[in-house]
């Protein structure tokens, strides 16, 4: 296979990279290597430098999760003595639960 002419990374089919491990993992410390199969994209072998710079990279620009700004909240509204109260609870109409779509079903079934 012609790595040459896939892209400018340097490329290589399964079966050559499997039987050339070797050179594929020294040729990644210089630039990513990719693996195809059947013209497909299939993996890439990258350096340990460019690993490292990539988990940097990510672990700086990882998005923030919902729980991660529910406990900011949380600790900002402790900070200022804040507390919520919540409505309380009940139940409403559900079409789908078969009752109705009156208030306060559920009956049928147990609840």
């Amino acid at each position: 296979m012609d790595r040459d002419k896939r892209s400018p990374e340097a490329t290589w089919g399964i079966a050559e990279a499997k039987q050339r491990f070797s050179a594929v993992v020294r040729a990644a410390e210089e630039e990513v290597q990719m693996i195809y199969n059947r013209d497909r994209r299939v993996a890439a072998v990258v350096g340990g430098t460019t690993l490292d710079a990539f988990l940097g990279w990510h672990e700086r620009h990882r998005g923030r999760s919902l729980a991660d700004a529910f406990a900011e909240l949380r600790g900002l509204a402790a900070e200022d003595g804040f507390t919520f109260e919540a409505p309380v609870r009940r139940d409403r109409a559900n079409p789908f639960a078969g009752d109705g779509g009156e208030e306060g079903g559920g009956e049928e079934d147990g609840r």
